[in-house]
């Protein structure tokens, strides 16, 4: 074949692969490579074409032929690096894709491959470097923009992230996903309303977006829109019925509204149950020795074993566990490692990050390390890894630490409670689980790093006025919650409250709302959310804190025992309603824990006016916590061990009756 029939050769070639002919371009590169067996084009040609129809494998070693005959090829190992990349060999993608920019400093396309595998093997800085790079040589690439934006949202740089999705809608104003991610950025951000108008110009350009409805009800949420919010879920969820996270987003929302009881909240987990958990056989064998002393090996899964309300809460029982008699796998779902990941790690003995595996690959690797019991501390928070407990991989499910309620997973056996969220007595056929109860708290409290924090005098003393303060989640407040505290300052003179909460216009709302009430807006002060330190000094400017329902304050309750400021709460009938109850009895201060409407401000308003007693719990309440229950972390650690020594030894009594 002399040199003017090969150019028309490859130009027919090329020709048919534009088109989408593959097959007839695969028999012009074979025609080619009859005539020259060496011929490093028409190889590469075949690996793109073997790429394009699935198979990987064969595209790498074609292409890597023809990089052996022509080392210099570029485009090759560009090719090489997406043939690997779609193979699953993230590490040799990035190989052959520096090797590419290497040998052509400018080729524009390959830096921003090159980013997208750095960005999922967690190369932040490179990938961000990377998409600079591919940015400066191709400016008008909306798609390099909105990449660079999703590594620098990951990195923390949200500013930058948010002008980084502003420049790729400023050069393709039709990317959903763009505003989406957008959405998604202003949210965390602290810019709800920025994020709700972000995410319904998303929706205007793909409606059927189930994702753009879940990301649109999560912000509702945080802005106490729960009605809202719950539409977008359902929405969501028609859309994408097969997505569990949009369905747990929807039973969270209804433990945080006010006229969802126990049985409506009952009646959705059910149904998450028969949506996302597979049909299962009766019986199911486990290779597990069924010896009734033995060490135990259980299975911690969490997307927090990091700096966060779970963590946090996790880290005593962690320090405190019993090795001799436990053996400890985390299962870490979480996606930003930090210091106190750290240490769960030091404190497991054996690591697992699944947060790129399947489900069916986490249970494969459970099965795999033998656990015996299986424990979920997320529930239908956000991460949560409910899918692989379906799949039933350890002979003893668990559920414990998001929060106290139910997961409707009938795969799951127990779940850990107490006796003052769950009296004994009560209705429980709310929850697919069997409860045990822990003999005193479902918390473990530790301040950790800020224990050095001091609890300062009584506020009031040197303001004149009581300053009233809530710093939950602000889903939490609802109407209801605000009709009651406009009670409490409508008999307290001159009192305050101050609110956490971020900005927007729910803020607005609120004060509208209590204006309506006949509070003076000029009596509210908000303070937007902050780092744990700074958070916790918040707690110096308050004397008394009033407790939201029906979902109550549960570690936020805590942190305000620690700093001196107590805590009147409502008692709800259910779980996430009796937080306070739980909390202040552990204190022995049962009297603040109200059991109707009128008795909450009853007591919030005697206390109020009793300065000197104020004084008096501010100045002993720490102490309380410390010789309290509440922070009694090595008898916390027996109490969940013994609990787990008792689920194993029922399971081991029936494993022996079937053998």
């Amino acid at each position: 074949m002399d040199h003017v029939a090969l150019q028309q050769a490859f130009e027919l070639a090329s020709q048919h692969h534009r088109a989408g002919r593959l097959p007839e371009a695969e028999q012009v590169y074979s025609q080619i490579l009859a005539q020259q067996p060496q011929n490093a084009e028409a190889i590469h040609g075949l690996g793109l074409l073997a790429h394009q129809m699935g198979r990987s494998d064969a595209a790498v070693d074609l292409i890597r032929r023809a990089i052996a005959l022509r080392p210099d090829f570029a485009e090759a190992h560009g090719n090489l690096g997406n043939a690997l990349k779609d193979g699953g060999q993230i590490d040799q993608a990035i190989a052959a894709y520096q090797q590419a920019v290497t040998l052509n400093p400018n080729f524009a396309g390959v830096y921003s491959n090159l980013g997208n595998v750095l960005r999922d093997a967690g190369k932040f800085d490179e990938a961000i470097a990377a998409y600079r790079r591919a940015m400066a040589l191709m400016p008008g690439r909306a798609e390099v923009h909105y990449n660079l934006a999703i590594a620098l949202k990951e990195k923390g740089q949200l500013d930058d992230a948010i002008a980084a999705y502003r420049q790729a809608i400023a050069l393709r104003p039709n990317l959903a996903q763009a505003h989406s991610n957008l959405g998604i950025a202003l949210r965390d951000n602290g810019q709800p309303d920025e994020a709700i108008v972000a995410f319904r110009q998303a929706l205007a350009l793909r409606p059927e977006s189930p994702e753009i409805h879940n990301n649109l009800g999560n912000v509702l949420r945080d802005m106490g829109q729960l009605d809202e919010a719950i539409a977008a879920y359902r929405q969501a969820i028609a859309l994408g019925p097969n997505v569990p996270k949009y369905h747990s987003n929807l039973v969270l929302a209804l433990h945080y509204h006010p006229a969802s009881d126990a049985s409506a909240i009952a009646e959705e987990h059910r149904r998450w149950n028969l949506q996302h958990a597979p049909a299962r056989e009766p019986v199911q064998v486990y290779a597990n020795d069924p010896t009734p002393e033995r060490r135990l090996r259980i299975g911690y899964v969490s997307p927090d074993f990091r700096d966060h309300v779970v963590g946090r809460n996790l880290l005593p029982l962690f320090r405190q566990h019993d090795r001799r008699h436990v053996e400890i796998t985390c299962y870490a779902q979480a996606p930003f490692p930090d210091a106190m990941t750290g240490e769960f790690q030091r404190r497991a003995d054996r690591w697992r990050s699944i947060g790129r595996m399947s489900d069916e690959q986490v249970a494969a690797q459970i099965r795999a390390d033998r656990i015996d019991i299986l424990v979920d501390l997320a529930l239908h928070t956000a991460g949560n890894r409910l899918p692989v407990f379906a799949l039933k991989a350890a002979p003893i499910q668990v559920t414990f630490a998001g929060y106290p309620g139910s997961t409707g997973l009938t795969t799951i056996d127990y779940r850990l409670s107490d006796p003052y969220l769950d009296p004994p007595g009560m209705d429980e056929s709310i929850y697919s689980e069997n409860t045990i109860r822990l003999p005193d708290s479902f918390w473990c409290y530790d301040p950790l790093d800020c224990r050095d924090i001091p609890v300062n005098a009584l506020p009031a003393r040197d303001a004149g006025v009581v300053t009233f303060g809530c710093l939950n989640n602000f889903c939490k407040i609802n109407d209801g919650v605000l009709a009651l505290w406009a009670q409490v300052l409508e008999h307290v003179n001159n009192s305050r409250l101050l609110v956490l909460c971020p900005e927007g216009s729910h803020r607005q709302r609120m004060l509208e709302r209590l204006s309506w009430e006949g509070i003076d807006p000029s009596r509210i002060e908000f303070a937007t959310p902050r780092p744990r330190r700074a958070y916790l000094q918040l707690y110096h400017q308050i004397d008394l804190c009033l407790d939201t329902f029906p979902y109550n304050g549960h570690t936020t309750g805590l942190d305000s025992f620690w700093m001196g400021v107590p805590v009147v709460t409502l008692v709800g009938q259910r779980a996430v309603s009796r937080a306070g109850w739980c909390q202040l009895s552990n204190l022995g201060l049962g009297e603040l824990a109200a059991q109707t409407p009128g008795q909450f401000v009853s007591i919030a308003v005697k206390l109020a006016d009793d300065l000197p007693r104020l004084q008096e719990l501010r100045s002993t309440l720490r102490g309380r916590m410390e010789r309290s229950p509440l922070m009694d972390a090595p008898k916390f650690a027996r109490s969940i061990e013994a609990a787990y020594r008792q689920m194993w030894r029922t399971w081991s009594a029936q494993a022996a009756a079937l053998r």
